[in-house]
């Protein structure tokens, strides 16, 4: 007889180079059967890992991409009245049967499927203020009412519900409360070079020193307004490899900068720092105390 306690566990992937607070943190999320919430800066890999725990734990994936405008009933169902009123007018298909009209969401498929499916809820901070609160009982109880019909969507098997934000506004403490939280920090040099290698896995060892020390020099810069981020720093060294460029080629200036560097402000900020006659850092203790060890 299975152990009641025992749950399908998170161990990461080759593809995803997980901190081990990151995959504490999973666990605990699938454990408890309670969301996950996952912040940090842009670019860390939020999005990514709900990809990660679907393939660790081989489940299905349904993603909700959130937008400004969504509300919470679109990712339950959708009334499809505009379809039904084209069929009435043209006589193409049954329009008493309303069930017919009823488009599930991502949430709905989740619930009304077979098998167990991760939910990937992503940039949840972007919605209104009330679109967390509206989706509460939905994700506690794991079921809702469909209004036109009179049916209930019961999930037959608990999602594994991960929720992204990017910090852009607070979220109710009433949700936050029925929350595994986790903040993904930004890796240091060791987990980077570590998250480098899936990527770029024959990447020459003086290039990866070089490219390392001109992205976390960059990050060390106050006067910038979007420090890059890991996505960026792989698409650079991406461009790097397909341009030919060797670590000679990147010490004494930063090639390519509009794969960093993403508004024109920031890069302002750092051709005035080449016209001052500013240099680059070559060695790592050229940097700030916490890389110099």
């Amino acid at each position: 007889m299975a152990d009641p306690n025992e749950f399908e566990k998170f161990g990461g992937t080759e593809g995803y180079i997980a901190s081990p607070a990151l995959v504490d943190a999973v666990n605990a999320a699938i454990a408890l059967e309670r969301p996950l919430l996952l912040k940090g800066e842009p670019g860390t890999g939020k999005t990514l890992l709900a990809e990660h725990v679907a393939e660790g734990i081989g489940l299905p994936i349904e993603r909700w991409h959130i937008k400004s405008t969504t509300k919470a009933q679109d990712g339950l169902y959708v009334y499809d009245t505009v379809q039904r009123l084209n069929d009435a007018r043209f006589g193409d298909g049954d329009v008493t049967d309303i069930r017919a009209y009823i488009r599930l969401g991502p949430v709905g498929r989740c619930f009304s499927a077979e098998d167990r499916h991760v939910l990937l809820i992503d940039e949840v901070d972007k919605a209104d203020l009330e679109f967390p609160n509206d989706l509460l009982r939905e994700l506690d109880e794991m079921r809702f009412s469909v209004v036109e019909t009179g049916d209930e969507v019961v999930a037959r098997q608990r999602p594994v519900v991960i929720i992204t934000s990017n910090n852009e506004k607070e979220l109710p403490d009433a949700f936050l409360r029925r929350c595994v939280f986790h903040f993904i920090d930004f890796p240091e040099r060791e987990l980077m070079q570590r998250i480098v290698a899936v990527h770029h896995p024959h990447l020459d060892a003086q290039l990866l020193d070089q490219v390392l020390i001109k992205f976390y020099w960059l990050r060390e810069q106050d006067e910038l307004r979007k420090k890059p981020s890991t996505s960026e720093l792989i698409d650079w060294i991406a461009v790097l490899l397909r341009s030919g460029m060797s670590a000679d080629d990147i010490e004494h200036h930063i090639p390519f900068l509009g794969a960093l560097l993403k508004n024109e402000r920031d890069t302002e900020a750092l051709d005035q720092f080449a016209e001052r006659g500013g240099t680059y850092p070559r060695e790592w203790g050229q940097l700030g105390p916490r890389y110099n060890n």
